[in-house]
């Protein structure tokens, strides 16, 4: 009986240094490991109602975060995120519905760089970008990397950023697909060398007279 017992504790000493090692690896990681970023906004589809691509222009082309800049289906995250120096590629969804991104916050701007996880492709190519000015400041949330200031702002083809009125978006897009009091919707369709085809959009929201939010999408599908 006196062995037996010997070796039951001995036993438990195993089973209890494994513990411990175990809950001081896991305290260990840091938090930031540990949580995943805030996944960019679901698209409103109710902007998309009814609304035909009649913007003959090709539209989010191209982007600048500051003096970097970026084409949309080219430009991969990776590279992105070496140039900012701070953010984790996160992902979400499978086949289709399959999304990477990076998330970013500057004072009351919160920003998504995404690559649509089919249509990405494997090197995970910008397909999407969404910048929006929260009515708090946004560094509340420490979900997202702060992204220094010289990557601001955030330009779509070189002209569309946040702050701007209607008319002055009017006058660098043109007129809207689609326009209410408070968002407007910029729809592309076209046909590329090669057979390709090209679909775009712009769906833009203001407050106060000034736009809040941009959502810029590019695809190309043979």
């Amino acid at each position: 009986m006196q062995k037996r017992s010997s070796f039951n504790t001995g036993q438990f000493g195993v089973v209890g240094r494994k513990t411990l090692f175990l809950l001081l690896l896991l305290f260990a990681i840091p938090a930031d490991d540990c949580s995943a970023q805030t996944p960019p906004p679901p698209v409103d589809q109710h902007a998309f109602e009814r609304v035909s691509p009649t913007v003959v222009k090709r539209l989010a082309t191209r982007f600048s975060l500051g003096a970097f800049a970026g084409r949309f289906e080219e430009t991969r995250l990776g590279a992105v995120r070496d140039a900012v120096g701070e953010g984790t590629i996160q992902h979400q969804g499978d086949a289709g519905d399959s999304i990477y991104w990076l998330c970013y916050r500057r004072a009351q701007h919160r920003l998504w760089v995404v690559s649509n996880g089919e249509m990405g492709g494997p090197d995970h190519r910008v397909t999407e970008i969404i910048e929006e000015l929260t009515e708090k400041d946004a560094g509340a949330s420490a979900d997202c990397a702060i992204i220094p200031d010289k990557f601001a702002p955030v330009v779509f083809d070189g002209k569309l950023h946040l702050g701007m009125s209607r008319r002055e978006v009017i006058t660098a897009l043109g007129p809207p697909s689609k326009s209410e009091a408070a968002r407007m919707v910029y729809s592309h369709a076209g046909k590329l060398a090669g057979g390709f085809d090209e679909t775009a959009w712009l769906i833009l929201r203001f407050r106060e007279g000034k736009l809040a939010s941009m959502r810029g999408s590019k695809t190309t599908t043979n």
